[in-house]
């Protein structure tokens, strides 16, 4: 089992501060980044790899600095960016092949991997097909493979889910679910319940820190008494919008039943049961959201 270690973690362009005094500890397990655009987990994130260097602090694994250790710390990783790119004349296998390369695998280990990543994404029988044929969701799905090529110990997952339609979504979480024993995983993602169904911890992002981090259970009890239900008329219902966060609104017969986001409740508000959606829209009902 690897850890890795951020200590005081920052990245500046010019006056403004994109990741700020970011201190972690990642160990085994699977660790789900959420925050709105701009919060910096991109930047994190490739900070984390190694591709990015801070303006301060250190990336430490195992305890020592990921730039002393090289070849060595990237032979542990795997990577998906944000913005995967591709070759449109490649097949899949042929892509697979080409980053096995890159990475030094055995032509040996480049077989294997490659066979067993296109099955267990879903592409054996689209291996031979140019990749300009593949679909959004086909590549994301590649992009995935590609990123567990050298089976990582350390595996860093940006937007990782994009594209991909619910089965796709199921397929991929639980591949992470059996590949993390072990291992670390960091994925970002903006759907709520991708990281909520396989993350072992949050890390909540905003403006660059982390606002703040446990497990789905610890982070819905720090927001009891932030959620409310209140069923009320559509006039009423109108008027509450303007005022609330409303993470949800259901017509039932002439009535409306809100889901306000609040410290302070209107009168006839029902105390909730807060879920992981709840928590990111307290954390940041002030973001603006895409």
């Amino acid at each position: 089992m690897r850890t890795l270690q951020t200590e005081h973690l920052t990245k500046r362009y010019g006056s403004f501060a994109a990741v700020r005094d970011v201190s972690l500890t990642l160990g085994s397990g699977v660790y789900g980044l959420l925050g709105a655009n701009g919060a910096g987990k991109t930047t994190l994130m490739r900070m984390l790899c190694g591709i990015l260097d801070p303006t301060e602090g250190t990336v430490r694994c195992d305890g020592a600095e990921i730039t002393r250790l090289g070849e060595d710390y990237r032979a542990l990783l795997g990577y998906l960016p944000q913005d995967f790119g591709c070759y449109p004349d490649f097949t899949g296998a042929e892509f697979l092949r080409y980053i096995a390369a890159l990475k030094g695998l055995t032509r040996a280990e480049t077989r294997r991997r490659t066979a067993q990543l296109l099955e267990q994404v879903g592409l054996a029988d689209a291996g031979r097909k140019k990749l300009r044929a593949y679909s959004g969701g086909m590549r994301q799905r590649l992009g995935i493979a590609q990123a567990m090529l050298n089976d990582p110990e350390i595996l860093i997952l940006d937007e990782p889910t994009a594209g991909l339609d619910p089965r796709e979504r199921v397929r991929f979480r639980n591949l992470i679910a059996d590949y993390a024993k072990g291992r670390t995983v960091l994925l970002s993602t903006h759907i709520v319940s991708d990281v909520e169904a396989i993350a072992d911890r949050i890390l909540l992002m905003k403006n660059g820190a982390i606002a703040d981090e446990g497990t789905v259970a610890e982070l819905a009890q720090n927001a009891r008494g932030k959620v409310w239900t209140l069923r009320t008329d559509g006039q009423t219902a109108a008027r509450l919008e303007s005022v609330y966060n409303v993470a949800n609104l259901r017509h039932e017969g002439e009535g409306v039943e809100l889901r306000l986001i609040t410290a302070d409740p209107p009168a006839g508000a029902v105390a909730a049961e807060p879920t992981l959606e709840d928590v990111y829209l307290w954390h940041f009902a002030e973001e603006e959201q895409p």
